[in-house]
């Protein structure tokens, strides 16, 4: 991605999340409250995630699962114990990301870009892989718009996380290459559009 290239990027990025937090904040602050309530915890999930240069950095999101003992907190599925009723709502709406307008204007993501993963996976990355982590991460991607029921599909599987390591992790890697070596703002553009009419 060129110089000019990362400008209109984050310029983009600065402008359509103050607007966007100008139109969601009563929506979050509804969402937050509903959560609190129901998990009975304070309602916003922050989580360390693997950014640019492998940084990490605080994601922000609208609590969708209580905390249960016991439970495999590694990777979550759709039918998870933990999710509860507004969770599942927040997840289905999206809800759970609008916290996420905050990230991308304080520049940690991106609107577009690979996902933010936890450590283990991103920060793991060798050789012309890492490019991966040369851009912010992002709210929505082409990797996430083609595994938009990666919670389905991980239900049905026996054994989810391997299952995550070997199939759908190294596709996500090779979909986010191509998106970084091939980027244009108009293909950008395209992805959030198709991640809004989804």
């Amino acid at each position: 991605m060129s110089f000019w290239g990362r400008v209109i990027k984050r310029v983009f990025d600065v402008v359509l999340s103050l607007i966007g937090i100008c139109f969601t904040l009563p929506i979050m602050l509804m969402a937050f409250i509903v959560a609190s309530i129901e998990t009975k915890s304070f309602g916003l999930f922050i989580q360390k995630r693997v950014g640019k240069d492998a940084k990490l950095f605080n994601v922000f999101k609208i609590k969708t699962m209580r905390e249960l003992k016991g439970v495999d907190t590694t990777i979550t599925t759709s039918n998870d114990m933990r999710i509860t009723k507004s969770g599942k709502f927040f997840r289905d709406t999206k809800i759970d990301e609008l916290p996420q307008l905050f990230n991308v204007l304080f520049g940690s993501m991106s609107f577009v870009g690979p996902r933010p993963d936890v450590k283990g996976y991103a920060d793991k990355l060798e050789g012309d892989d890492r490019i991966i982590l040369s851009i912010a991460p992002g709210i929505t991607g082409p990797a996430s718009l083609k595994y938009k029921n990666e919670e389905e599909i991980l239900a049905k599987q026996e054994n989810p996380k391997e299952y995550n390591d070997k199939v759908i992790w190294i596709d996500k890697v090779k979909i986010n290459r191509d998106y970084i070596e091939n980027w244009s703002f108009k293909k950008d553009i395209e992805y959030i559009v198709k991640t809004v009419v989804r």
